[in-house]
C-alpha cells in the first residue's frame, strides 16, 4: 500500500501532539504501541488493512 509510510508518520505526530499537549502519558502511548504490534499479528489485522484500503480509494476518488 502506497499510504503506509504517510500514514505511519500522521499516527507518530499525532501521537507526539497528544503526549505534549493533550495529556497523554508516555505510558499510555507505550501500550497504544503494544498493542498495535500485537493486534497486527491477530486475525484482525486483513480487516484493518481492508478498511484502511477502503478509506484510502475514498479518499482519493474525491477531487475538490
Amino acid at each position: 500500500m502506497t499510504l503506509s509510510l504517510p500514514v505511519v508518520l500522521l499516527f507518530g505526530v499525532l501521537m507526539f501532539l497528544l503526549i505534549r499537549k493533550g495529556g497523554m502519558k508516555l505510558s499510555h502511548a507505550i501500550v497504544a504501541a503494544f498493542f498495535g504490534f500485537y493486534l497486527a499479528s491477530t486475525t484482525f489485522a486483513t480487516q484493518i488493512n481492508s478498511l484502511d484500503s477502503t478509506i484510502a480509494h475514498l479518499v482519493d476518488s474525491v477531487h475538490p
